[in-house]
């Protein structure tokens, strides 16, 4: 039989697990009585850990919420896992303003994996590649991602400290309805109650969040990640083409996502009306080349000539001889 430190620590490991587990399934995986069981159970709650008892046929043990973080058992597959989460987050810009929260989460970690898994998780990393760069953007502070986080969950308004692009400093109030996480940047979208407008603000420009009195009712069919990609479509450039394009929304979506371009319906069947802002027109022609779709430019006239000007650059080029 193995050492009672050895069963307890096998016990809080089948507890972690989640639900309740029986005093008979309890028994049977430890391979002693029952009795047994209920003292591995009291050593546990000598320990801080908060097991709670219940009775009737069904009943048995379960973790309940403590007041402290129990110790944690997690098997070798589950350790991995973690880690790697660990770094794939910091990576993709998942990790927030005290990143060394997720540093010194690892490091703790590593540190007690035994030797064979440690070397499997050496092996994973030293042969993991990334496509993408990592990303360079500032993160959010974890109090502040909390808070918009608990009042999207309870309905409540919120008031949030904004650093605008000029560093002008604001205070706003929101009705939060939803955190979008694109391209490495949180942001957090809702409509201003005031007026009645859509908002979408950065987490990493929000100095302090906290709820005010009040509740508020998120409309129906409510898609946070269109809401936010739609407001980055609309933002303020220098330049506003318009473009009608034949093709479906999927084949169009391919080149032009959500983020850089809105559609609608166009009267004529078959054709979708695009709506682009765009700082540059530079990248524009090359993309509506590799769309290879019917297009016809609206405005502004500048375009057209851009376009004209690549295809007369592509049709020299396939004329000359190597």
């Amino acid at each position: 039989m193995a050492r009672p430190t050895a069963q307890v620590l096998t016990l809080l490991e089948l507890l972690q697990s989640g639900g309740t587990r029986t005093m008979a399934e309890l028994a049977d995986r430890l391979g002693v009585e029952p009795r047994t069981v209920r003292r591995y159970v009291n050593h546990l709650i000598d320990l801080g850990v908060p097991v709670e008892s219940l009775r009737g046929r069904y009943g048995g043990y379960r973790l309940a919420a403590g007041y402290r973080l129990p110790p944690l058992m997690l098997g070798d597959d589950e350790a991995l896992a973690v880690l790697l989460g660990l770094v794939a987050g910091r990576r993709v810009g998942l990790a927030t303003a005290t990143g060394t929260a997720s540093e010194t989460a690892a490091a703790k970690i590593r540190r007690v994996l035994p030797a064979r898994v440690a070397d499997r998780l050496d092996a994973v990393l030293e042969s993991l590649a990334f496509t993408a760069e990592p990303g360079d953007v500032p993160a959010p502070q974890a109090g502040v991602l909390l808070a918009i986080a608990d009042a999207i969950r309870r309905h409540s308004p919120l008031s949030i400290q904004y650093t605008a692009d000029r560093g002008l400093l604001s205070v706003r109030v929101m009705h939060p309805y939803g955190l979008v996480n694109h391209s490495g940047r949180w942001y957090v979208t809702g409509v201003d109650p005031e007026i009645g407008e859509d908002r979408t603000f950065r987490l990493d420009r929000i100095t302090d969040a906290r709820t005010v009195p009040g509740s508020f009712e998120p409309p129906a069919g409510l898609d946070p990640v269109e809401r936010v990609l739609t407001s980055m479509a609309r933002a303020p450039y220098r330049h506003e083409v318009i473009l009608r394009i034949q093709g479906t929304l999927e084949q169009i979506r391919r080149r032009l996502p959500a983020s850089v371009a809105e559609l609608r319906d166009h009267e004529d069947e078959g054709w979708q009306r695009v709506e682009i802002r765009a700082e540059s027109l530079d990248w524009l022609p090359g993309v509506l080349a590799v769309l290879d779709l019917p297009f016809v430019i609206e405005r502004p006239e500048e375009l057209r000539d851009r376009v004209v000007a690549l295809a007369d650059r592509l049709s020299a080029s396939g004329r000359k001889l190597p």
